[in-house]
């Protein structure tokens, strides 16, 4: 599968603390085959995922600031809350099993916490998944558990605007219902990734990133590999 990403993010002011919206909105290709029943089976698709809306509020540690107050802050401890949104508009076939949208909206609170100890920033965030129906599944209702996920990060300030960080997530939950039937597909999943953040002028950077499946029980055994150009504007800096 072949992805681009589009992104836009903006940073908030709540009542005197900080925050930030964002919206994703992925285009994929994918191709794959299986076998089925004794049958191969091939799968081509491209389209929309489904789009999603973040909003992130610092609840401690981190006000709202200018962007002169910004330039002498220093990090202690922060903590923040979000919740993401993803809508049902992506790529979606009621006779595929394959898709890349869902056909059903999803939730996800999360809770995170960040502490700096000077160059190296400590990062935990916790949060659950909470999904919708998809009622129109090969003709079929399909329910899915909560998923919870617990995630850590070590980011490592190199210098010159460039840091680095290591990921570790764990997957939990998840399990599927169709029609009433329970399916033994519960999610017990250990993920590990790494980031590297190069600033290529004042208002643009490049991010590189990868990330792997250490442990698998069901779904997610899958390796990612991308780039991402960022362009930052505002605040005339």
């Amino acid at each position: 599968m072949h992805t681009g990403l589009l992104a836009y993010a903006r940073a908030l002011d709540f009542w005197g603390r900080s925050g930030k919206i964002d919206v994703a909105v992925p285009y994929s290709g994918l191709s794959g085959t299986a076998v089925f029943m004794g049958q191969e089976v091939e799968r081509e698709v491209t389209g929309f995922h489904d789009p999603r809306l973040r909003l992130s509020v610092n609840l401690y540690g981190a006000p709202a600031l200018s962007f002169e107050e910004f330039a002498a802050y220093k990090q202690d401890l922060i903590i923040g809350l979000s919740l993401a949104v993803t809508a049902p508009l992506g790529q979606y076939s009621n006779d595929k099993a394959v898709n890349l949208g869902t056909n059903r909206w999803s939730f996800k609170p999360e809770l995170g916490v960040s502490k700096a100890l000077g160059p190296v920033t400590l990062e935990l965030a916790a949060g659950a998944t909470f999904l919708t129906k998809n009622d129109d599944f090969l003709g079929r209702t399909r329910e899915q558990a909560p998923l919870y996920s617990l995630q850590a990060n070590v980011v490592y300030e190199i210098g010159w605007g460039i840091w680095g960080a290591v990921t570790a997530t764990y997957l939990t939950g998840g399990r599927t219902t169709v029609d009433g039937r329970r399916s033994d597909d519960r999610q017990d999943n250990l993920r590990i990734g790494g980031t590297l953040a190069l600033p290529v002028t004042r208002h643009h950077s490049v991010k590189v990133y990868g990330a792997t499946g250490a442990s698998t029980r069901v779904g997610g055994d899958f390796d990612v590999i991308g780039i991402a150009w960022q362009y930052r504007w505002g605040g005339g800096f």
